[in-house]
């Protein structure tokens, strides 16, 4: 049984921390600022190993692994290697590989489609693609369609889920993460990031937590068991939610002050399928269309097409993966690359799309030997990657026509995405757009920078087995990078 425990923040921040007999295990999110150690002298390509060595070899990092790989972007000799060639658990830096194919494949404007097939009188078909930015906004659109055609009244919605196939849950990821927001259910129908949401509220001292739904057609799928309590003002405020193996039974425990503010608790759907369709029997509901039998099915003929949504293009979903480090939205591009080859029998969709980034990446020049990939987004730890393979991925993407927009889904050191809060006020800030990684143990970041007396730089640096909080690797690694910086021809 995994707990989730929500701290309540005094500006209604809340850090949700899963807690369990493994550990904290989660893809990396907004960093904590940190702020490097920084000087104004230069460093010549001759002085930067010693450099780097006085920040990677002190004690308290002699336990951790350390792989790191420093060169220029177009050609020149190796600035800086350490195990380069030797597999790590990468965590999110995976997204790089990812974001790299799809873009190759499927090309910047590819757009996922939603749609609505009427397969008889009265009978209707939405056939999901596994569109992760699919929301109750799309629900309406298609809704207002069918209302625009005339149809007042559907018989029989079915709702075909045979685009993506396989496991909705990577049987490789941890128990925490399968029940966090970080391992939601991937498949055909992504409605809502897969989340649904309620409400922690404090009461009267002494009086349990009232449980406010966002949406009250999830609320009559699940039993609460409420063991929690108000307690007086200026008390520390703690939730843990247990959510029950079987699925309908969530066990909500601890405590919120008084004076507290409310506390949002996201939680993965159990069952993507059921709970698009009763989201969008009330989607139907406001355009006054009544819906009769709803069923799931595996497949069948698209006859006439009445309704569509799209996705936005290809470059926006890049952004969002990279940027926020969505695991969802990494997982979906890696199943809509499954259209590019014909599936075997008994081949998953997250299999086939292994492949075609394999393939896409080995066309890049990446030394497919650099890596063992499991899954899309970094969050198992099966994953093994090379600093080199990431180093080989971002050169080679350097020198594609998008290359521009392979960068720009970068997050900016010190401005955007997950670096907006590390690099502030250093030399870095604004010249470094790079992926962040972490799980626990885990510290990884990867991406170019635009050296102010150097040519530019191409890095990917990830520590592994380490026994300090991801604080304090963090730092060393941006002080690593702050050394950068300070590079000049001598």
């Amino acid at each position: 049984m995994v707990r989730l425990k929500i701290l309540n923040q005094p500006l209604g921040v809340l850090l949700i921390f899963l807690t369990s007999q493994i550990g904290f295990s989660s893809i990396a999110k907004a960093q904590t600022p940190v702020a490097p150690t920084t000087t104004t002298k230069s460093i010549c390509s001759t002085q930067l190993g010693t450099a780097i060595d006085a920040v990677i070899n002190r004690p308290l990092f002699s336990r951790g692994r350390w792989g790191i790989l420093i060169q220029p972007l177009s050609t020149g000799p190796t600035l800086y290697s350490r195990d380069a060639q030797k597999y790590f658990t990468p965590a999110s830096n995976l997204k790089l590989l990812t974001t790299a194919a799809a873009l190759q494949e499927l090309g910047a404007n590819f757009r996922i489609r939603t749609s609505i097939y009427q397969n008889g009188n009265g009978v209707l078909r939405v056939v999901g693609r596994g569109d992760p930015s699919f929301s109750d906004t799309e629900l309406q659109k298609l809704a207002q369609q069918l209302k625009q055609k005339g149809i007042n009244q559907i018989q029989q919605l079915s709702a075909d889920d045979s685009y993506i196939q396989g496991d909705i849950v990577n049987p490789t990821w941890q128990w925490e993460d399968v029940q966090s927001s970080d391992g939601v259910p991937v498949s055909s129908f992504i409605l809502n990031k897969n989340i649904f949401s309620f409400k922690l509220v404090p009461q009267a001292v002494g009086k349990s937590l009232q449980v406010l739904w966002i949406d009250a057609g999830e609320a009559k799928q699940w039993r609460i068991i409420n063991q929690s309590i108000t307690v007086p003002q200026n008390q520390p405020s703690y939730v843990n939610v247990t959510r029950e193996l079987s699925g309908t039974v969530l066990r909500i425990q601890g405590q919120l002050a008084s004076n507290s503010e409310e506390s949002l608790i996201d939680l993965p759907v159990v069952d993507p399928n059921y709970y698009f369709l009763r989201r969008f029997r009330t989607a139907l509901a406001t355009k006054k269309i009544t819906l009769g039998q709803t069923l799931v099915v595996n497949g069948g003929v698209n006859q006439q097409e009445i309704a569509f949504v799209e996705s936005p293009p290809l470059a926006e979903l890049l952004a969002e993966t990279n940027l926020n480090s969505n695991n969802l939205y990494a997982e979906a591009l890696l199943r809509a690359l499954a259209v590019k080859k014909t599936k075997l029998k008994n081949q998953t969709s997250a299999d086939v799309g292994l492949e075609v980034v394999k393939a896409s990446l080995t066309k890049l020049g990446v030394d497919p030997a650099n890596y063992i990939l499991v899954d899309g987004s970094g969050l198992s730890r099966r994953d093994l990657v090379t600093p080199e393979a990431f180093v080989q991925t971002l050169r080679g993407m350097a020198k594609t026509p998008t290359a521009y927009i392979y960068r720009a889904s970068l997050p900016v050191a010190g401005k955007s995405g997950t670096l907006k809060g590390r690099f502030q006020n250093t030399p870095a800030e604004g010249i470094v757009q790079a992926k962040t990684g972490t799980l626990t143990g885990v510290v990884s970041l990867s991406g170019y920078m635009n050296a102010p007396k150097y040519e530019p730089l191409v890095f990917s640096i990830i520590v592994n087995q380490s026994d300090q909080s991801a604080t304090v690797v963090r730092q060393a690694i941006d002080e690593v990078v702050v050394l950068l910086t300070q590079l000049q021809h001598c």
